[in-house]
């Protein structure tokens, strides 16, 4: 079956760019299909017309077409987009998706991207990818790439041909290769851990991903801002991974806190959903991180850690990492696989170690007699020794090794 690239446009605002794109595709040796995603008048020229994304979203373009609830239309529209490239890709059809577009078709193009599996090659070509909030907004957890057009897609200049042209072949050659999949990664029979990780935490990632790879294993991480730590919870929920090393789960209370690397409601959840083993270690979940511009007057008190020119590190307060406790309890109990917590004694990364003016032994042990107050299925285990150690790695790899499938 011939494999295509999906392309993603408007034709009623984007069409003869959207023709030439996909011709300057197709004459690059790969099929290509326009899927148009317009919510105003019939344009010609669709491999799959605005009306049968519609119909697949539940509506009737006739009434998408006079209606005036823009957000509902929308997402009905995005809904029946995400639909047929579901179909492609689960038919083998699906070699890769390009999005063409501005502020409207850029978010519709890139919502149904991250409703692809990692792997599935995308890039989203829009004019508006720089604009402050945007490009977070569009690329989300998906693995996207963005090309800045820096020109309007309005109307076939030979800078834009140009750049239509570098476009095709950016996404003609992602779809030379073979689309990743769970199925193919089992293949492989190498057990697949996930590992959260952070900057204050590397040197113990680094000892524990050489001590797990020596055993055996393949070890992917995600660095832990709030973002990729949402994506590794996403490919686990989609069976990429056996087993799951959680070093950097500070995205669990920066959610409950409001800080900058918060990372959604479900973060610490696919695991224990899926049964599959998880040790976990505290890093970072004693220090928040809220925007400056939105300080409280105490913050101005805290202990805090200058990261770099962006990112500060406050001290959590007593009740705050009780109340954070309390969430990580309520996860973990939930979790339906062997689960082991970690606690190390003396700082849970390098920016709390015992002569950092960000150790405090006493909160730290709060933690860790609430956690031990709630939890009801989790092994917790002390290990004397900081984070960031090569003993506490140690002790962490030999945790693995206890609950994790064999290699």
């Amino acid at each position: 079956m011939e494999r295509v690239v999906l392309l993603l446009s408007t034709l009623d605002t984007k069409g003869p760019e959207t023709f030439y794109l996909r011709n300057s595709i197709k004459t690059r040796g790969t099929a290509c299909s326009v899927l148009d995603m317009s919510m105003s008048g019939a344009c010609p020229g669709a491999d799959i017309t605005s009306a049968d994304v519609a119909c697949a979203g539940g509506a009737k373009i006739e009434d998408i077409r006079v209606s005036r609830e823009r957000k509902k239309i929308t997402g009905q529209m995005i809904e029946g987009a995400i639909k047929i490239a579901i179909d492609f890709m689960n038919s083998g059809r699906l070699a890769g998706v390009i999005g063409l577009g501005g502020s409207t078709g850029s978010l519709m193009a890139t919502n149904v991207m991250r409703a692809l599996p990692f792997g599935i090659p995308k890039l989203m070509v829009s004019s508006t990818a720089a604009l402050p909030g945007l490009a977070t907004r569009y690329i989300g957890a998906g693995d996207i790439a963005l090309l800045h057009t820096v020109i309007e897609i309005s109307g076939l200049s030979k800078p834009l041909m140009n750049l239509l042209d570098r476009a095709a072949a950016a996404i003609t050659g992602m779809a030379m290769v073979i689309p990743l999949s769970v199925e193919s990664l089992r293949d492989s029979g190498v057990p697949l851990v996930a590992m959260s990780m952070f900057g204050p935490t590397e040197r113990c990632s680094n000892y524990v991903r050489q001590g797990l790879e020596s055993k055996g294993y393949q070890v992917i991480g995600f660095s832990a801002a709030g973002i990729c730590d949402r994506a590794m919870e996403n490919m686990i929920s989609e069976g990429f991974f056996d087993a799951v090393v959680e070093l950097a789960p500070g995205g669990v209370g920066e959610e409950l806190l409001g800080g900058m690397r918060a990372a959604g409601p479900d973060r610490l959840t696919a695991a224990g959903k899926r049964g599959i083993p998880q040790v976990i270690a505290p890093g970072g979940v004693n220090l928040t991180s809220p925007r400056k511009s939105r300080y409280k007057p105490e913050h101005y008190e805290r202990r805090k850690f200058e990261l770099d020119e962006l990112r500060t590190f406050l001290r959590v307060s007593d009740e705050e990492i009780v109340a954070v406790a309390k969430v990580f309890a309520e996860k973990l109990n939930q979790a339906s696989g062997p689960t082991i917590f970690l606690f190390p004694t003396s700082g849970w990364s390098a920016v709390d170690t015992p002569s950092s003016h960000m150790f405090d032994r006493d909160q730290d042990r709060l933690f860790l007699r609430t956690l031990k107050n709630l939890s009801n299925s989790v092994i917790i285990r002390e290990v004397d020794a900081n984070l960031d150690e090569e003993s506490f790695a140690g002790a962490l790899v030999n945790a693995c090794l206890e609950i994790f499938p064999p290699a």
